[in-house]
């Protein structure tokens, strides 16, 4: 096979954030299953987008039902899944779109990936905190029971570990804090670091 990348011929990154006067940038949303990661990212992109910006939302049951759905939930095919969002994500901001993941990624080795294939500079991890008994009593999708009774395998909180964030960029408490608070800030953030 003969790959010959067309990267310096494209239309420049710069070009395209003028164009659409925003700075490509990627937040991702870590934290269990139950915390708010999502709710918050539609949340947020619709914000952004009443607002004039262009954006795309990645998030895990999406992107398992089709992009990659051939994985599993093993640790290696967790690191490929989180490898794989990673490449869109970079490809989106880099021309020019606002890219919102939303994704449990429970590993901090996962997350530096991310980080590495995206470009710290276009990186922000928002964790958002939520206790796993508060996410249990949530289990908006009934997944927390079926983990309990055996059902799911290597499950976030119950048979596999979440390792928290050591220094999140921004960290949004779905538990004390009332959603629109959360929202405000979050919204808040994204907008100093999106503004070209």
């Amino acid at each position: 096979m003969h790959i010959f990348p067309i990267y310096d011929r494209t239309v420049s990154r710069e070009a395209k954030e003028q164009l659409v006067r925003q700075q490509g940038q990627v937040l991702w949303f870590t934290g269990l299953s139950g915390s708010g990661k999502t709710t918050l990212a539609l949340a947020l992109e619709k914000k952004l987008t009443e607002e004039g910006h262009l954006v795309a939302l990645l998030d895990g049951d999406n992107i398992r039902d089709r992009l990659c759905g051939d994985l599993t939930f093993t640790q290696e095919d967790r690191m490929e899944n989180i490898r794989r969002i990673s490449e869109v994500a970079r490809i989106l901001v880099h021309n020019g779109l606002v890219v919102l993941c939303s994704f449990v990624s429970p590993e901090a080795s996962m997350r530096q990936l991310a980080a590495d294939i995206i470009g710290p500079e276009d990186f922000h991890l928002v964790y958002v905190k939520a206790s796993v008994d508060t996410c249990k009593n949530r289990d908006p999708k009934g997944l927390y029971e079926k983990a309990i009774q055996g059902e799911i395998e290597n499950f976030t909180g119950i048979s596999a570990p979440f390792e928290v964030p050591d220094k999140p960029q921004l960290v949004l408490d779905t538990e004390s804090n009332e959603p629109d608070q959360n929202l405000e800030k979050l919204l808040n953030y994204t907008i100093k670091h999106i503004r070209p």
